[in-house]
C-alpha cells in the first residue's frame, strides 16, 4: 500500500506487477543485495536498489544495483526493456542512448546482401578513420 500510495494512487490489495517481500533479507543477502558503504541506525547494511530483467527464455538479461542511496532511473529501465524486446527478434543493436524510433545497429555478423533484404528501409555506415564499415545503421523497424 505504501508504494501506491507513494505514487499518488489509492492503496490497492493487488500491485500492477510483482514484488516479493524480504523481511528477513534473506534473498538481499543471498543475491549481494546489500550496500556496505550504506548503514543502518544499527549499523546493518542497507539493501540496495537492484533491479533483475529476465527474458522469456528465463535468462537473467540485465541486473543494475543502484546504492541504497540512489533512486532507480524508470526511464532508463523502460528503455533497456524496449531495446531488449527489439533486439531480440530484429537482427539489430541499439547504441548509445537509443531511444524508442532512433536508428539501430545491424549487429556486425550480418552480411551486407542479408541486411539490404532485411531492411529494405536502407543502410548508412559510420565512416570511420581505419576505414572500416562495421558501424552499419538502418531506422528502427
Amino acid at each position: 500500500q505504501d508504494i501506491n500510495a507513494y505514487n499518488g494512487e489509492q492503496p490497492a490489495e493487488k500491485l500492477p506487477f510483482p514484488i516479493i517481500a524480504d523481511k528477513n533479507r534473506e534473498l538481499a543477502v543471498k543475491l549481494g543485495m546489500l550496500d556496505p558503504d550504506e548503514l543502518d541506525k544499527d549499523g546493518m547494511p542497507l539493501t540496495a536498489r537492484v533491479v533483475f530483467i529476465f527474458g522469456p527464455d528465463k535468462k537473467l538479461k540485465l541486473s543494475i544495483l543502484y546504492p541504497a542511496t540512489t533512486g532507480r532511473n524508470f526511464d532508463e529501465i523502460l528503455r533497456v526493456v524496449d531495446s531488449l524486446q527489439l533486439t531480440a527478434y530484429k537482427k539489430v543493436a541499439t547504441p548509445v542512448d537509443w531511444k524508442p524510433g532512433d536508428s539501430v545497429m545491424v549487429v556486425p555478423t550480418l552480411p551486407d546482401e542479408e541486411a539490404k533484404k532485411l531492411f529494405p528501409k536502407g543502410i548508412f555506415t559510420k565512416e570511420l578513420p581505419s576505414g572500416k564499415n562495421y558501424l552499419r545503421y538502418t531506422p528502427q523497424p
